[in-house]
């Protein structure tokens, strides 16, 4: 059990602990740590702290620095990926036969290949997952979960954690852990790449869209970026897949106008998971939005790029090196991050990646097609989901990729009416990528901040909006 970063007799103390349980959720409601409590559309109203550490978490140093330093290369090779429709065609054909979400993604984005590209600009917010993996030899290395490229959250959130603990801290008479916790603020670098986009596209008169869910818990990770937007005195509006359906349309230059308002650009904070698509025309609604002159924020080939096929087919043999030929430095940082990923395609090389996986699941993860959180599966589940298939080639909608071991470090969770307790954690590091191109020319490529999440060990898989992580901020040792 690592005990880096906040003292033993710190986390023991009890009379302590209380006192700063009370400061910490008063200093989170202070700082706009906001999360809503019900599932309901007018829940304004009904709001609570969004849940967090009592403490910072512990994170090497040498490994924070170095995936904020690759941040930039996978903006890149997202941006490539997203352009080569001969690469995404070859990496997902098997998984579109037998997954229906993919399968309509796709097939959006043929029909917008053959039709071709109304936008030139591209705007890309993304965040790469990471977790800290436990050698046999004690070392420990950065490795990648997943790149997010569609509704990439908690940079809005994660902005305001930093003086949370400071205060926290402080009141504890760590004035030494206080200084070493870093400035955040991924919601400025995030709206930094809307309103570049919003620029480029060139009418003062046209807003950003927000294209988002009818029930929206995490409302105010929203907020911070719309927020910033506002002070740039870019105007916003928040519509769903249902108003766009009811009031857009686009007119003979592709120019999407949504309840009268021409749309610089559409940011999706929904779309990433089958479910949101409520109704047969949400998929109409997709689609004309991709056709459209706004910025897409991502466009159809970005989502796609996003998929976990293409993270396994990314870690093949000189798959790397068609998107960065000659820049073998670059192609040596990315792939350092890269745990085992292994493909569950018909032939010979799935069927011995479906062996490993029931030899010893243990020490596997499988994956389906899906972004959101909660989807993935572990353990003896790896078995009976692969034994229970009815047709070999359902497998083809899932990889296989190594467990990440991290090791686990000891905390106090925060979560609105629920007893405090000391557990045993683990962590997952995200870093905020923005990039815009216009045309073949790269505008704008950044690494905008950073995210950390902490669970206790007992659950496998689950975000913040799911109930299970919550909320954290590294602390570097």
């Amino acid at each position: 059990m690592a005990t880096l970063g906040i003292p033993e007799d710190v986390l023991r103390n009890e009379v302590l602990i209380k006192k700063l349980e009370e400061i910490a959720k008063d200093a989170a409601l202070m700082n706009g740590i906001l999360m809503r409590t019900k599932e309901t559309p007018n829940a304004s109203e009904v709001v609570g702290f969004a849940p967090f550490t009592l403490f910072p978490s512990p994170v090497p140093r040498a490994l924070f620095q170095q995936a904020l330093a690759v941040q930039v290369h996978y903006n890149l090779l997202v941006d490539k990926i997203s352009q080569d429709p001969a690469f995404l065609e070859e990496a997902l054909t098997s998984t579109i036969k037998v997954d229906e979400f993919t399968a309509k993604l796709f097939n959006i984005h043929r029909q917008v290949l053959k039709e071709g590209h109304a936008q030139s600009i591209v705007l890309g917010l993304n965040r790469s997952d990471y977790m800290l993996d436990q050698g046999e030899d004690g070392g420990t290395s950065l490795k990648q979960i997943e790149i997010n490229t569609i509704a990439a959250s908690f940079g809005g959130l994660s902005s305001r954690t930093p003086d949370v603990h400071r205060h926290i801290l402080k009141v504890a008479d760590r004035l030494e852990e206080q200084e070493k916790i870093l400035d955040n603020n991924p919601a400025a670098g995030l709206a930094k790449g809307l309103a570049k986009a919003w620029e480029l596209y060139g009418s003062e008169k046209a807003v950003v869209m927000f294209l988002v869910e009818d029930v929206q818990r995490n409302i105010f990770d929203h907020r911070y970026v719309e927020n910033e937007l506002w002070s740039r005195n870019i105007p916003v509006i928040r519509r769903q897949f249902e108003d766009v359906s009811r009031t857009g349309s686009l007119d003979q230059n592709k120019r999407l106008f949504v309840d009268g308002k021409e749309v610089a650009v559409v940011y999706f904070r929904n779309g990433y998971m089958p479910q949101n698509y409520t109704h047969p025309q949400s998929w109409d609604v997709r689609l004309m939005m991709e056709r459209s002159l706004a910025v897409k924020c991502p466009d159809i080939g970005t989502h796609l790029a996003g998929t976990k096929k293409v993270q396994q087919e990314l870690a093949r043999s000189g798959v790397l090196e068609r998107f960065f030929p000659d820049q073998p430095d670059v192609v040596a940082q990315i792939r350092a991050t890269f745990a085992g990923l292994y493909t569950l395609d018909m032939g010979a090389e799935g069927d011995k990646t479906v062996a490993m996986a029931l030899a010893k699941p243990d020490n596997y993860v499988l994956k389906p097609q899906r972004e959101g959180g909660g989807n993935n599966i572990y353990g003896q589940d790896i078995c009976q989901v692969l034994e229970g298939m009815t047709e070999g080639s359902e497998r083809t909608a899932y990889i296989l990729m190594d467990k990440i071991r991290p090791c686990p470090v000891q905390n106090y969770l925060l979560r609105p009416g629920a007893d405090l307790k000391l557990s045993t954690c683990l962590s997952e590091l995200g870093v905020f990528g923005v990039y815009v191109r216009q045309g073949k020319e790269m505008v704008m490529n950044e690494c905008v901040g950073h995210l950390l999440r902490t669970k206790s060990s007992e659950h496998d898989d689950g975000g913040v909006a799911a109930g299970v992580a919550v909320l954290d901020n590294p602390l570097l040792v």
